[in-house]
Formats: structure tokens, C-alpha cells, sequence
């Protein structure tokens, strides 16, 4: 691999950008003395540079980006003397091992993590800003907002992944306009199912839910006016999260909603043509091709009478606030990792829609699938990275799944939901 965009001696650029403000700096003083100090601060800032632009880099990644990291690596250190050694992890393990090994200097430089891992990064201080610079308008919008947190951006975004609806061509041939035209359109297929999602038993599926959820108007938490999240503002307990729960009950009522169908079952039942609709993410799409399904991916049908709006997990790059090497790791992603090329082979490795624009779009025009996930997820909402997010999942989870079974009035049980989580996060 050849990485060539804006490779344009990016590391000369970053030192002389730091030699330049430090030279400025020094230049206001009028004083002999001051004027006398001004070539030594200047001297000792470049050889502080050139002391940043040696040495190594180290990145954790998991075995699917490590592939096309090694290239990267490569043609980094033939540009810019600098090696970088990429370490293997699982995937799953990187966060903890990240906020474990970061203090005592044993961590990486960068790793690879999804970007609902930003609260637990920043509380522990383990990770360092990235500055994108103009390079923020190169990626699509909600990928760079996902890795924003409290005014900062914290990593370089590479890939977008969300839920859509999956379709069954030859059952439903064209796509639905709402939830309920959906659930028409299943009964009139003749089908076992009109509509399938996987769901547990006892904690529902809230994640996969969520898009029916904002069709009312009921997000977990409210915004703030700079967009970020806020914590103080748990809008689902307002009257949007009342009239979904409702809705809830409903649907369990008419066993469109079955907590005896897991995501398994959701998938197997799909693949031999029990139904025509299924709500899931991309993972389960070769998997029913292989069974023969011509599938469409179409936008999730709202519910409500507000767009139906999935999470999106938006996964990057991220620095360690204890790197040595901070320029030389601000190069590596911002100048080779962000380029249009690595982005795509990095889409190509793990089938999810980059997050650069120009391999995004790409993406689409090439793959009809991609294109329909992309294009729900352009319209997504980043999954909230706050760590009251950890306070929400059970009792959510809990009060859907009885709702779902008749448990109790649905928007009683509800609003017990959304007292004991305001009580859990304050």
C-alpha cells in the first residue's frame, strides 16, 4: 500500500508550525535580556521537536484493522524514520486494558475502540485530544460529533455502524412508509411473522428499540446547545417515553413484539422466510444472502410521528494522554490513517461505512447494502459516551421487557423506570 494523500511532509509541518508559535512568542520581548533568551528558547523548542520526531510508535489493534495498520505503519517509516509497532488485542478488551496500563506508562500510543468508551477514557484521564483541524470537514458529521466530548475531539473516527431494516424482496417488494404499513404489509405476506427482532426475555433490547423510541420523541437524554448530551436532562421520562411505552404494551399485546424471540431465532427465522421484515444491524446480511434472501435495506419505519433514529457506534482512533510521541501519533493518524485511502481499506476489511466523506461516498455508489446502512446512519444519533449511560441499560432494559409482557400499566412502570435512573445517576 501507498499512502499518498496529504502525506506533503506533514511532520515538517507540525515542528515548523511548533517552531513558528514559539519563535512568536519569544519575539514580543524588547528588553535586552528578553531579546537575548529569545534564540535559546527557540533552539531548545527545535531540538524539543526533533526529540518528538524520533523514536517509536505503538498501537493497539484488533487482528481486522492490524492487517491494514502494518501498511500504514510501513510507509510511515519510510517517510518520517519514525517505526510503529502494531500490537494485536482483542477488541473487547482494549478499553480496560487501555485505563489499566496508561498510568503506568506501559500503554500504547494509540489505540482503536468505539466511541461510547470516551466517558471512562476522559474520567480516568487516559486519553489526549486529537486536533483534526480542517480535516474534521473531510468526515462525515456524526462521526466526528460521536468523538467529541465536552467541547474536545478525542479521536480519529474511521468507520460508522447502525441497525436498519432488512427486507425480503420477494415478500415485501417495496419498502414501507411507517410501522404500522410495515406490520400491514407482514400480515399480508402470509408469512409466520409480520416483522421480526431479536429480543431477550427478560431485558428486552433497548438498543434495538431505541429507533421506535424517538419516533415519539423520547431520546434517553436531552442536549445540550453545544449538542453534547446532558446528564441532568433524562428526556425519556417525559411524555414521549409515556405515550412509547404505551405503544410497547401494544405491541406485546398483539405479539408483534415477542420476548420469546431472541436474536437468533430473529435471524434464523428470517433466513427461511418467516417473515418479510427484519430490524438488525449488518452482521446478519451475509448470512441471509447465503440463504438465498435477495435483501433490501431500507430506513427504519417510525412508529410516532418524529423520524425513527437508531445509535449510531462510530469506532477510531484514539491517543494516549501519556504518549511521548504526541506529534509524531497526531501525524500518523491525522495525515495516513485519515486518508481516503486507508479509510477504504479499512471499510473493505470490516464491512462497516467509513467515516471519511470521500470513502463514504464511495462506499454507497459501490454497494447497494452499504448505501442503505449508510444512509440510515447518516441520520442516526451517536450512542450516548457519558458514563451515566452505565445507569441506564438495566432498569431500561427490565421495565421494556414488562412492559412488553403486561406486567403492570405500561406508563406506571415507565415512570418507576425513569425515577430509579435519575436516582442512580445522582
Amino acid at each position: 500500500m501507498t499512502v499518498n494523500t496529504r502525506r506533503f511532509t506533514a511532520m515538517t509541518a507540525f515542528l515548523g508550525a511548533g517552531a513558528l508559535a514559539l519563535t512568536a512568542c519569544g519575539s514580543g520581548g524588547e528588553s535586552p535580556g528578553a531579546a537575548s533568551a529569545e534564540p535559546t528558547e527557540t533552539a531548545d523548542a527545535a531540538q524539543t521537536a526533533d526529540a518528538e520526531a524520533s523514536g517509536s510508535l505503538t498501537v493497539w489493534a484488533d487482528a481486522n484493522r492490524a492487517e491494514v495498520l502494518a501498511d500504514v505503519a510501513t510507509d510511515f517509516e519510510a517517510d518520517t524514520g519514525i517505526a510503529v509497532e502494531i500490537v494485536q488485542q482483542d477488541f473487547e478488551e482494549i478499553r480496560d486494558q487501555f485505563v489499566s496500563q496508561v498510568p503506568t506508562g506501559e500503554g500504547p500510543d494509540i489505540a482503536v475502540g468505539a466511541h461510547d468508551w470516551l466517558g471512562v477514557l476522559v474520567d480516568n484521564g487516559v486519553v489526549a485530544p486529537v486536533e483534526l483541524g480542517d480535516a474534521a470537514e473531510d468526515f462525515e458529521q456524526i462521526a466526528v460529533d460521536a468523538w467529541t466530548y465536552e467541547g474536545q475531539t478525542y479521536g480519529l473516527p474511521y468507520s460508522i455502524e447502525n441497525i436498519a431494516l432488512l427486507r425480503n424482496t420477494e415478500l415485501a417488494p417495496e419498502a414501507p412508509a411507517d410501522f404500522e404499513e410495515m406490520i400491514e404489509m407482514g400480515e399480508e405476506a402470509g408469512t409466520e411473522y409480520p416483522f421480526l427482532v431479536g429480543l431477550d426475555p427478560n431485558e428486552s433490547d433497548p438498543y434495538h428499540l431505541y429507533p421506535f423510541q424517538t419516533s415519539f420523541g423520547a431520546p434517553v437524554f436531552g442536549t445540550a446547545d453545544d449538542g453534547s448530551y446532558d446528564s441532568t436532562e433524562l428526556a425519556m421520562g417525559d411524555a414521549g417515553g409515556e405515550d412509547f411505552a404505551a405503544w410497547l404494551a401494544e405491541q406485546g399485546e398483539a405479539g408483534v413484539l415477542n420476548l420469546n424471540i431472541d436474536g437468533d431465532l430473529a435471524q434464523e427465522s428470517f433466513n427461511d422466510g418467516s417473515a418479510p421484515f427484519f430490524l438488525t444491524g449488518p452482521w446478519n446480511v451475509t448470512a441471509a444472502q447465503e440463504a438465498g434472501i435477495d435483501v433490501a435495506v431500507d430506513p427504519i419505519p417510525a412508529a410516532g410521528d418524529q423520524p425513527a433514529q437508531p445509535f449510531a457506534g462510530v469506532q477510531g482512533f484514539f491517543l494516549s494522554s501519556q504518549s511521548e510521541n504526541v506529534l509524531a501519533a497526531s501525524n500518523f493518524l491525522v495525515n495516513y490513517v485519515g486518508t481516503a485511502e486507508v479509510q477504504t481499506a479499512l471499510y473493505e476489511t470490516g464491512g462497516r461505512a467509513p467515516a471519511l466523506s470521500e470513502s463514504f461516498e464511495e462506499a454507497l455508489g459501490e454497494d447497494e447494502i452499504v448505501a442503505g446502512f449508510g444512509e440510515v446512519g447518516a441520520e442516526a444519533v451517536p450512542m450516548p459516551a457519558i458514563p451515566e449511560m452505565g445507569a441506564v441499560w438495566d432498569d431500561w432494559g427490565a421495565s421494556q421487557a414488562a412492559i412488553i409482557k403486561g406486567d403492570g400499566d405500561p406508563v406506571e412502570l415507565w415512570q418507576k423506570m425513569s425515577e430509579d435512573i435519575a436516582a442512580a445517576i445522582d
